[in-house]
């Protein structure tokens, strides 16, 4: 399984993707703000096969998380998350960084499916429309 990393400042939206994720089976590091996810990634040199990050947090925004994560370590897969129309809208110029933005709030399925999406490099649109095809 994958190694993960989540950036999360909301204690309650952290320990529901922390256990989410590790009862699928990843080994899942989790940072409470922006900050401490970029300490991480450079203390085990960006050793993670995806970052999940929240936008919005204090100390480093999911934006600046993203970007000195992708200029650093341009193999980790980056997953923002975000409840706020105006922080996804900050993510749009991030399309040759970031793989998805996924929308809080999501369930269960909605996260693991767009994990899993975003660890195996198909995006959740891409496979629903050819599903839609094979189906027709």
């Amino acid at each position: 399984m994958a190694r993960i990393l989540v950036a999360e400042d909301d204690d309650s939206v952290r320990a529901f993707v922390v256990s989410a994720l590790g009862m699928k089976g990843h080994e899942v590091v989790a940072a409470e703000d922006g900050g401490l996810a970029a300490e991480m990634l450079a203390e085990e040199a960006g050793k993670f096969d995806l970052l999940l990050s929240d936008i919005k947090m204090p100390i480093m925004d999911g934006i600046a998380l993203a970007l000195n994560t992708a200029a650093t370590y341009p193999d980790i897969t980056i997953v923002l998350m975000t409840g706020f129309a105006d922080q996804r809208e900050r993510a749009h110029g991030l399309e040759a960084l970031i793989y998805d933005v996924i929308v809080k709030p999501f369930t269960l399925v909605d996260l693991l499916a767009k994990v899993d999406d975003a660890l195996e490099g198909k995006p959740v649109e891409v496979v629903s429309l050819a599903r839609r095809e094979l189906d027709s």
